[in-house]
């Protein structure tokens, strides 16, 4: 009977490391109907770049300058993603160190593992998920420059600020960086890490770069408002996986945030419609797809937080909000962000991202506060994130400018300005066929 017992102890301890190598195997394969949301998901997001943003803004500007707007976001998109590769992907969600920047363990996207930690989605599926992220935040901030910034600068401009604003700020919030840990801040799409610095950086790329000719006399009214509509309709539907790809995986969370966020997009447009019909006596398309671009920027922070009756409310004070703000930054401020990226994406990200520390509350359908936090601890922490990464974004920004700016000058001359960059910028008008 002993030998028995002893024989089948030894078998047992033999058969242990086999079993715990074959748990680990397990947990280090991906999850098929999750990654292939993902991967759905960050070609919604490339759709909202091109064509969707490149749509959007070049409908709003006048004729002479639609093509320099279109190639400028798809520059912009195209630099992003290859410093993404190269460095930014590390720099952003890198291994962790101090908290303030991603280790140097992933440059190239080598060393990447089978599957990202706290998912289950390959880590190649989740780094090319976040590179569109990265492609199309700094091509946010290219509404606020139109009609006037040389084509060189702005590359140059969007290659480093995508490396020293948009990587670590996405570290310190997404990439286990201390905002996170340390501060508690939250973001679930990217409010502060998207929308707070793309939308202060455009600011203070405007003032920099000074106020377009005839600035606020002549009115720059946008040559195909019905361009602008599709391009809105094609950020609407990419959205759905820009929010609801970022729940990471094919589930009850992912849809929360798609329904969230079509809902606060419908409302903010609506209630737009109503500020317009009562302000300058008529509806308009612009109108629309603002307001709904206004309702998607502010409740991406909390699409997969809150409740759908939270989300409505989000968009109706998107809307109260960003509609006033542009005329605040255009008529008393008298600063030329040519296509309200301030207003519209920074207002709204920073306005969601304070909202979320409210609703994120249980007893008004959020999906509660992180043990010990209450909601004036959580409000606490996003007044923090948010005010830190608005200070970093605009004295980065600043910098980054002036410096670019030195080898590469911002502006064009007042000639090519008055002649269209479409033609002189680029040697090509719009609308013009041999």
């Amino acid at each position: 009977m002993r030998k028995l017992a002893a024989l089948a102890m030894a078998a047992a301890a033999a058969l242990l490391p086999a079993a715990a190598l074959a748990q680990q195997a397990a947990d280090d394969v991906a999850d098929t109907g999750d990654t292939a949301w993902i991967l759905i998901s960050a070609a919604l997001v490339l759709l909202m770049t091109m064509p969707g943003l490149t749509l959007f803004y070049g409908g709003l500007v006048r004729a002479k300058n639609f093509l320099a707007v279109l190639v400028q976001v798809g520059a912009i998109a195209a630099v992003a993603s290859l410093l993404w590769v190269v460095c930014g992907y590390t720099l952003a969600f890198g291994d962790v160190t101090n908290g303030w920047i991603g280790a140097g363990n992933a440059w190239m996207l080598i060393d990447l593992g089978n599957v990202r930690a706290d998912t289950a989605v390959p880590e190649s599926a989740f780094a090319l998920f976040q590179m569109t992220f990265a492609a199309i935040t700094p091509a946010l901030m290219a509404g606020a420059w139109v009609d006037r910034a040389r084509f060189g600068w702005v590359v140059g401009f969007s290659a480093l600020w995508g490396l020293l604003v948009y990587a670590p700020v996405a570290h310190w919030v997404w990439g286990g960086g201390w905002l996170a840990t340390a501060v508690g801040t939250r973001d679930f799409a990217g409010g502060i890490v998207v929308h707070t610095t793309a939308g202060v950086s455009a600011l203070v790329a405007a003032l920099l770069l000074g106020k377009r000719q005839g600035f606020p006399r002549t009115l720059m009214l946008p040559h195909a408002p019905s361009l602008t509509m599709a391009g809105a309709a094609l950020l609407w539907m990419g959205w759905f996986g820009f929010n609801g790809g970022s729940a990471l995986a094919a589930n009850d969370d992912a849809a929360s945030a798609i329904i969230n966020t079509h809902v606060a997009a419908c409302m903010a447009a609506m209630v737009w419609l109503g500020i317009e019909r009562f302000t300058v006596g008529k509806p308009t398309s612009v109108g629309f797809a603002t307001g709904a671009v206004a309702g998607l920027a502010t409740v991406t922070p909390a699409a997969g937080f809150i409740s759908p009756g939270a989300a409505i409310l989000f968009g109706a004070v998107a809307a109260l909000i960003c509609y006033p703000m542009i005329q605040v930054v255009k008529k008393r401020l008298k600063i030329d962000d040519s296509l309200d990226v301030f207003a519209v994406h920074g207002v709204g990200g920073i306005a969601g991202s304070l909202m979320l520390a409210v609703f994120l509350s249980s007893d008004l359908g959020g999906t509660g506060y992180a043990e010990g936090t209450t909601m004036i601890n959580q409000f606490a922490a996003q007044v923090v994130g948010v005010g830190v990464v608005a200070i970093w974004s605009a004295v980065a920004s600043a910098v980054i400018a002036v410096l670019v700016s030195l080898a590469l000058p911002m502006r064009v001359s007042e000639d090519d300005e008055r002649e269209g960059l479409d033609l002189a910028s680029h040697g090509e008008r719009a609308w013009e066929f041999d």
